[in-house]
């Protein structure tokens, strides 16, 4: 019987291990069936960590909610948010109405401050923290941040503020120069974070999943026109849908921005 060499490669005649595979230049006996060939050899390769599946599910519980590194835009507003709450909650009522009414969008301010009302009205939550706006801004703008971004969710925001206080205002001081409306409607106290959160559920709504999206803006869609036919403040109410509706209209450009899952 011949023995292998120091190298470790099998020389002639030498049997191969029963059950594995033969090395790269190893040779058969003659005769022998059930041997192993080089192309016969089993190589077992490890998964990559990148190859294996994805996982899904649900969302951690903690990534509904803003994060300063996840969500900075809401997580900052959301902070500024509590400090105005905090102040309209502890301050003086008559501080806390002088404030409001030197913040507010009517129409006497647009035309003498536009951009510094349009700014310092969405620094309040009309009802404070426990209005249902506060939970929704919260909850809406996260998501919606971590989909398209914070500069883009704070663009949806701003242009349902704005352009939904403009559609608002604007027939309110042309009503008021015909004469169809008294002078005082001109100061209509007018302020608060609803025209840009109802814009960011529009938006929010076109990139969720279609069985989680259209029942959102079904919802909360009903909701608003609910308030609508009740009248408590139409002009505000009617300012709620077509905020609504801006964030609609935003779904292709939001979808061609929308971040990998």
């Amino acid at each position: 019987m011949e023995r292998a060499d120091v190298s470790g490669d099998v020389t002639s005649g030498s049997p191969a291990p029963p059950g594995g595979p033969v090395t790269e230049g190893a040779r058969l006996l003659d005769g022998m069936p059930g041997q192993r060939g080089p192309a016969e050899a089993v190589s077992v390769r490890p998964t990559a960590p990148e190859e294996a599946a994805p996982r899904r599910g649900f969302p951690h519980p903690l990534h509904l909610l803003p994060t300063p590194t996840g969500t900075p835009f809401t997580f900052t507003f959301a902070a500024v948010l509590l400090v105005t709450a905090f102040v309209a909650g502890q301050a003086d009522p008559a501080l806390v109405h002088t404030l409001h009414q030197g913040s507010s969008t009517d129409v006497a301010h647009l035309l003498r401050t536009p951009v510094f009302v349009l700014v310092t009205s969405a620094l309040w939550v009309v009802g404070g923290v426990t209005s249902p706006y506060a939970l929704v801004f919260l909850l809406v703008l996260t998501a919606l941040e971590r989909r398209i971004g914070g500069p883009r969710t704070a663009g949806v925001f701003a242009l349902g503020h704005v352009l939904a206080t403009l559609a608002t205002e604007v027939p309110v001081g042309l009503a008021v120069l015909v004469g169809w409306l008294p002078g005082s409607s001109l100061h209509r106290l007018d302020y608060g974070i609803s025209f840009g959160v109802a814009a960011s559920v529009g938006a929010l709504a076109g990139l969720l999943r279609p069985w989680l999206g259209w029942p959102l803006l079904l919802v909360f869609g009903g909701a608003l026109v609910r308030d609508l036919i009740a009248s408590t403040d139409p002009m505000t109410n009617w300012g709620h849908v077509m905020a609504l509706a801006i964030g609609v209209a935003t779904w292709p450009w939001a979808r061609r921005h929308r971040r990998p899952a």
